[in-house]
């Protein structure tokens, strides 16, 4: 069982929570790799990189999800869609030019919204 199967988490507080999946980046030292495919979209025991982040957040019941994007962000739209088939309500984030990790999250402030989400 893995560490983070163990925690001591109350999964009932975590229906309003959203998360934000970092997906913007050329993934420069996985390059030629990256070159035609976003990072996040790599595969590795049978999924997408970004799919086990996705089942692993909606497995601990946080299904709201931001999904910030750059470089090649059309194919990971195009891959998650609307998030359904993995269990989660995904949104979108798109950053025109890789903006780094803080001009990304800054970006995303908009879906993630002030707090937790009514919905």
């Amino acid at each position: 069982m893995a560490a983070a199967d163990r925690l001591p988490i109350r999964f009932d507080r975590l229906r309003s929570v959203k998360a934000i999946v970092l997906a913007a980046g050329r993934g420069e030292r996985m390059r030629p790799l990256t070159d035609q495919v976003p990072k996040p979209l790599l595969r590795a025991g049978g999924r997408s990189l970004i799919e086990w982040q996705i089942l692993r957040l909606a497995r601990a019941g946080v299904r709201q999800i931001v999904v910030n994007v750059s470089h090649l962000g059309e194919q990971i739209i195009e891959a998650l869609a609307d998030g359904a088939h993995l269990g989660a309500r995904i949104e979108y984030s798109r950053e025109p030019v890789a903006l780094e990790t803080a001009g990304g999250i800054a970006l995303a402030l908009q879906a993630l919204g002030a707090g937790p989400s009514s919905r």
